[in-house]
C-alpha cells in the first residue's frame, strides 16, 4: 500500500519509513504539509500519515484539504501528534482524521492501525464494486433503474452519459441468428407456394 508521510521531524520520518517498508508498504515521505499536499494532488495515496504540528501547512489543514478534494477513492488519514487529551483527539477527528496516534508512537500499534486502514479501504472498495452492479433481466437485457422501472439498456445509459447509440448486427449474431432466421423464412415461403427472392 502506498503511504504518504508528512512530518517535519527527520528522525520520525526515517522511523516511519523503516517500519512501513519492513511491513511491505511503499512509504513516500515529505518534510512539510505543503510538499505533501503537492504530491497528494498529483498521485493516489490510499493512506496518509501526518504529523499535526508542521511549518506552513499543518496536519489539520492538510487533512481538511484532502477531505475537500473529494476523490472517488477514499484516503485513510492517521494523525500523529505529541498533543494528548480528549480535546486534541476530537479536534483531529473533526478535521477529518480517521485515526489518531500520540508520539512517541509504538511500532506494533502503528502496524495494527495500518491493518485497520487496509480493512476499511478494502470494504469501501467492495461497496463501490457492488454499487456498480446493474440489475439486468437475463431474457430481454433491460436494466432496473433507481425507481424500479425496467428500461432498455440504451435508454438507461443515454440518460446517465453523453453516449448515443447506432444499431447494427455483429458478425457472430449475423451468422448464428439472422442468417438462420432468413433461411427459415425462405423455406416457409417456399412451402407456402410464395415466390422466394
Amino acid at each position: 500500500m502506498r503511504v504518504l508521510i508528512a512530518d517535519d521531524d527527520a528522525v520520525s520520518r526515517l522511523i516511519l519509513r523503516r517500519i512501513l517498508t519492513a511491513a511491505g508498504h511503499e512509504a513516500v515521505p515529505f518534510a512539510d504539509g505543503v510538499r505533501a499536499w503537492e504530491a497528494f494532488r498529483l498521485e493516489q495515496f490510499p493512506v496518509v500519515i501526518s504529523d499535526w504540528v508542521m511549518p506552513g501547512v499543518d496536519g489539520l489543514e492538510l487533512i481538511r484539504m484532502i477531505r475537500a478534494e473529494a476523490r472517488p477513492q477514499y484516503t485513510y488519514v492517521i494523525l500523529l501528534t505529541a498533543l494528548g487529551g480528549k480535546g486534541s483527539y476530537l479536534e483531529g477527528m473533526n478535521a477529518g482524521a480517521d485515526d489518531f496516534i500520540t508520539k512517541p508512537f509504538d511500532e506494533e500499534q502503528l502496524l495494527a492501525r495500518l491493518r485497520v486502514a487496509e480493512r476499511i479501504l478494502g470494504l469501501q472498495s467492495e461497496v463501490k464494486r457492488l454499487e456498480g452492479l446493474l440489475p439486468t433481466c437475463s431474457y430481454c437485457k433491460k436494466i432496473r433503474d433507481a425507481a424500479g422501472a425496467w428500461v432498455p439498456i440504451e435508454r438507461y445509459i443515454a440518460a446517465r452519459t453523453d453516449a448515443s447509440f447506432s444499431h447494427g448486427i455483429c458478425p457472430e449474431c449475423r451468422e448464428t441468428k439472422v442468417r438462420p432466421e432468413l433461411e427459415r423464412a425462405k423455406r416457409m415461403r417456399g412451402q407456402a407456394g410464395e415466390p422466394t427472392p
